[in-house]
């Protein structure tokens, strides 16, 4: 837990909107498999498998997610 904040941040969501999900730059357009992300309502960033909502979607901070993301080559 943060010490910034009481609230127990969980791993995984589910039931997220699916008119939010984004898809990554690097999936083709006619690729049914690919990477989604999406802004949740507490500021967190969710990514998940677009053939696998059922599963959900973990969720990172902002600042995790843009780590993460500025470490894979282009």
């Amino acid at each position: 837990m943060n010490s910034d904040t009481s609230e127990v941040r969980h791993v995984i969501r589910h039931g997220l909107p699916h008119q939010k999900w984004r898809k990554s730059s690097h999936s083709g357009d006619d690729d049914a498999t690919c990477v989604e992300a999406q802004p949740t309502t507490d500021g967190l960033i969710a990514v998940g498998d677009s053939k696998a909502r059922a599963r959900g979607a973990f969720v990172f901070t902002p600042e995790a997610w843009a780590a993460f993301t500025r470490s894979i080559p282009e």
